[in-house]
């Protein structure tokens, strides 16, 4: 299978997620700006959400178009990425809905560790597809980005428990320091395609 079929069904898959996270938010019951107050707390936590799909729909793109090919391996650690960001409509509905309280704050960082994890998982196999001088292995090193990343999200789902307003911080945090794509991988496929 060619990895342009992997990146198709992946952007479809991200694509469902957003279109059910939009549709889990409500409309008022009204035509004023107090009908609006009680849905603010669903639409932050659709933002926050919608941040982090797009940021795992970019960074999967620059990673896929760094990979040579896709073996078994690679395409059940998609798919596992792509479960773990499947749930994210529920747990962000879940947040939403109980205005950040801590459980569901903290399944909330539950869903973003594993998707973290997974798509670590995702970059391993990919390098392990790739063979000696992965361009993906050069291109993210040890991955203490990544590897931050995760740390923190524990570190949120933790605080959930005793400040949930500071693991709200964390992942907003998170999403910022993401936010712009990953260049590693974006200017070591310049440097590629310049030679």
């Amino acid at each position: 299978m060619g990895k342009g079929r992997l990146e198709a069904f992946s952007d479809g898959v991200l694509a469902i997620i957003i279109t059910i996270m939009v549709l889990e938010l409500k409309v008022p019951h009204g035509a004023d700006w107090q009908a609006l107050a009680p849905l603010f707390p669903s639409f932050l936590s659709y933002i926050l959400s919608f941040i982090y799909v797009g940021i795992y729909w970019n960074n999967h793109h620059h990673m896929l178009h760094a990979a040579k090919g896709v073996s078994g391996w690679v395409l059940w650690a998609n798919l596992n990425l792509l479960f773990w960001l499947s749930l994210l409509p529920f747990t962000t509905g879940w947040m939403g809905e109980n205005h950040f309280e801590s459980l569901p704050s903290a399944a909330y960082g539950f869903v973003l560790l594993m998707a973290a994890i997974s798509y670590s998982l995702l970059q391993r196999a990919i390098i392990a597809a790739d063979g000696d001088y992965s361009l993906l292995q050069q291109a993210i090193g040890r991955d203490w980005k990544g590897k931050l990343s995760m740390l923190f999200y524990v570190v949120a789902m933790v605080a959930a428990f005793w400040a949930h307003w500071l693991s709200q911080l964390l992942y907003v945090a998170l999403a910022c320091y993401w936010l712009v794509p990953d260049q590693r991988i974006a200017s070591l496929l310049k440097q590629k395609d310049a030679l």
